[in-house]
């Protein structure tokens, strides 16, 4: 087994025990190797070193296939946290950030999930800097896991009068909320800060501080929540989504340690990584990581009819694997 294998499961709660196991079975094998150098102890070890041997193998077959039951846990989760922000583009990339947001939520009412603001942070044009989404539904995860990533659209702005086609983008992240998660928080690592929340929710809501912003200060991870009535539920969300970050930042780096994933693997968790382009005049949206593309900005981004470039994405990644 590769180092890199043994310690991903060493740090996998699940399977650290038997990690652990492997590594004194590992040891026990080596000392035995090195006595039956000894010609006169060579037939007495033979049976120990076939006993280690299938220990070994027997642990490493457990481990394998909790790891992949927990693959399959997380695929068939029922909720994630959607992430969308603004990237480059001034005002026109806040727009395109509200424009992604409307589709994954008309997208989700199509098929029955359900779609839950949490926070929404807005500019003067009506457009979103930043704005996260509780989404719940069946295999959701599975369903939407390929959306995180880099968002581009090349569009003629209302407001420019010289008709200069503009370029902007928006960050989409997908974190699925699992029932145990494999990460410690210190209390001590938490600045907490309350507001008054705005926007709807009757009268309550704009004069008792129940918004959250929680700071995780090792990461710098920021999480606010505001659309929960009480100051209470607003902390059980951004302790959720957190704890949903802080998920993702471990997987991702044990994935780029590791030698057995590859390097052009989708659906790697990159936020950096730009995955799409909605070219609006030649109405032509484009998956750069399948090199596929689909017509009909209308209907796709402007209705939420996004269910093709999904079943597009599974499709490439089920025939890869």
């Amino acid at each position: 087994m590769e180092d890199s294998l043994l310690k991903e499961f060493k740090n996998n709660y699940k399977t650290a025990f038997l990690a652990d196991q492997y590594e004194k079975a590992k040891k026990e094998l080596d000392e035995a190797i090195k006595i039956g150098e000894d010609e006169s102890m060579k037939e007495l070890i033979e049976d120990e070193l076939k006993i280690i041997n299938s220990r070994l193998s027997e642990l490493e077959k457990q481990m394998n296939n909790i790891l992949e039951g927990q693959k399959v846990e997380e695929k068939q989760s029922k909720e994630i946290i959607l992430e969308i922000r603004a990237g480059a583009g001034g005002d026109e990339a806040s727009i395109f950030a509200r424009d992604l947001s409307r589709m994954y939520e008309l997208f989700s009412e199509s098929i029955g999930y359900s779609f839950k603001k949490i926070n929404i942070s807005k500019n003067n044009v009506d457009g979103y800097k930043e704005a996260s989404f509780l989404v719940k539904g069946d295999e959701v995860y599975d369903k939407l896991r390929y959306e995180t990533g880099v968002h581009r659209i090349q569009r003629i702005p209302v407001t420019e009068k010289s008709g200069r086609i503009h370029t902007s983008t928006a960050s989409v992240a997908v974190l699925p909320i699992r029932k145990k998660i494999n990460v410690e928080i210190n209390p001590r690592d938490i600045k907490v800060d309350f507001s008054r929340s705005g926007g709807s929710g009757g009268q309550n809501v704009n004069k008792v501080e129940t918004a959250v912003r929680l700071i995780h200060i090792p990461t710098g991870i920021e999480v606010r929540c505001t659309e929960e009535r009480t100051q209470q539920k607003n902390r059980d969300l951004a302790m959720q989504i957190l704890q949903a970050n802080l998920q993702e930042k471990k997987e991702i780096e044990a994935q780029k340690k590791s030698a057995s994933i590859r390097k052009n693997q989708i659906g790697t968790a990159d936020r950096s990584e730009k995955i799409r382009t909605y070219n609006v005049m030649q109405d032509r949206i484009t998956d750069h990581r399948i090199k596929k593309s689909w017509f009909g900005y209308e209907k796709i981004v402007i209705e939420g009819n996004i269910n093709e470039i999904l079943e597009g994405l599974k499709k490439h990644i089920e025939e890869e694997e």
